[in-house]
């Protein structure tokens, strides 16, 4: 029997497939363990959190999770309340779906229910999976709104504090569907010691635990790695004049690709699992 690649924390780009193969949605299924899994789904980035929560509980469902809940936080801060401390403590899995990342950033940012779901993630007792904004929190630093196609420039993206899941990641999602590779660059020419990842749709950065992610779905995830940046002239421009970024490195990763953020490179391919794939 071969043995599904368990994957603690799933970025995934947004718009992923929910109604055909749902490859990126079985992954996280059987990362929380599967039918007997306790699966938690936070749907508060979204304005229509009932809608949205209660098609990922079907989905969930049809899968084969006998315990799926919704949890409905409305208000900033209501996840501190003890019934859904206590659901958190049940859940194996927890689910962040799409909508608006500073929604979702302002409603748990600073709480015990995030601080919590930090400490399981890190004693492996918990998976995290974020599906557009849900992914766009994941890092320290965050993606909170901006422009498309134009040259890189200060005034093409919005910045502000993320929820730290995977704190040197600064990632952008729907990428190459609404052409946002110039958003991700402004963004890094402003962070440079943070690592660039843009996702496209229906498409996962699945994190193993160690440092190193695979990819999974239909489309490409795109790193820009800063580290050796020699110049920008980030600090010096004009909200508005084209952004200079020398030497930076870039990878362009398709399904079955692997990445370790550790040692910035990329993974020897793994042609057994590309096949199984």
């Amino acid at each position: 029997m071969v043995i599904p690649t368990q994957y603690p924390v799933m970025v995934i780009g947004g718009a992923e497939d929910k109604v055909g193969e749902r490859k990126i949605l079985t992954n996280f299924f059987n990362s929380a363990g599967g039918t007997q899994a306790v699966i938690g789904i936070v749907p508060c980035a979204s304005q229509e959190p009932s809608v949205v929560g209660d098609r990922y509980r079907r989905i969930f469902t049809q899968l084969g999770v006998k315990d799926v809940h919704v949890l409905d936080i409305r208000r900033p801060r209501e996840c501190d309340e003890d019934r859904w401390l206590e659901l958190l403590d049940r859940c194996a899995g927890i689910f962040l779906s799409g909508g608006d990342q500073v929604r979702l950033f302002n409603f748990i940012q600073g709480s015990k229910f995030i601080t919590t779901l930090k400490k399981r993630l890190k004693t492996g007792t918990l998976v995290v999976a974020g599906t557009s904004a849900g992914a766009a929190v994941m890092g320290e630093k965050m993606i909170s709104g901006g422009s498309s196609g134009e040259s890189p420039n200060r005034s093409l993206v919005d910045l502000m504090d993320g929820l730290g899941l995977i704190p040197e990641l600064l990632v952008d999602q729907h990428f190459h569907n609404r052409n946002r590779m110039a958003r991700l660059l402004s963004a890094i020419a402003a962070n440079p010691d943070r690592l660039g990842i843009g996702i496209d749709e229906d498409t996962c950065a699945a994190f193993k635990g160690d440092g190193t992610f695979q990819v999974i779905g239909k489309g490409s995830v795109t790193i820009i790695d800063p580290r050796e940046l020699t110049h920008t002239n980030y600090r010096d421009s004009g909200d508005n004049s084209p952004l200079s970024l020398h030497d930076l490195r870039v990878h362009i990763l398709s399904e079955g690709d692997q990445y370790d953020c550790r040692c910035r490179s990329v993974c020897t391919p793994n042609l057994e699992m590309v096949s199984k794939l």
